[in-house]
């Protein structure tokens, strides 16, 4: 039996619905909890294996006070690029990032900084790693 894949727009919607409950400090289990599901339903969501319907989303939406748009935000479009690099692949690292539990800490984290010399120190830290690590480096 071959694995349904997850259609894109779903699995684009799910990881948004992931980083802002993330963002917003609210446990699967507790949004779960606020729409009468289980905890393993909203991971199913967040995945992108089961489709959010739109009255749902309309719900998860207010729950985290963002606008349903705000859910496909990014998505990709299906449509070609016509000239170089799309907004919605150029900005698909950043979601990806803030899906996981480490983005959403360092991104908070980071906020709280108040001054932009340190900020900027930081990145020139992470920038400095992240090259040590590249093969040729």
């Amino acid at each position: 039996m071959l694995k349904k894949i997850p259609n894109p727009i779903d699995r684009h919607v799910g990881a948004r619905v992931r980083m802002r409950r993330m963002l917003a400090g609210v446990s699967q289990e507790k949004l779960g909890d606020a729409l009468g599901l289980t905890f393993q339903q909203v991971q199913k969501y967040e995945k992108g294996s089961n489709r959010i319907s739109a009255s749902r989303l309309q719900q998860i939406a207010k729950m985290l006070d963002v606008p349903v748009s705000f859910f496909f935000d990014g998505a990709p479009t299906g449509d070609m690029p016509t000239g170089g690099f799309s907004d919605a692949a150029s900005t698909a690292y950043v979601s990806d990032f803030l899906a996981t539990s480490e983005g959403v800490q360092l991104t908070k984290a980071f906020l709280r900084i108040r001054s932009s010399k340190v900020r900027r120190r930081i990145v020139d830290l992470v920038e400095a790693m992240a090259e040590d690590e590249t093969p040729d480096g």
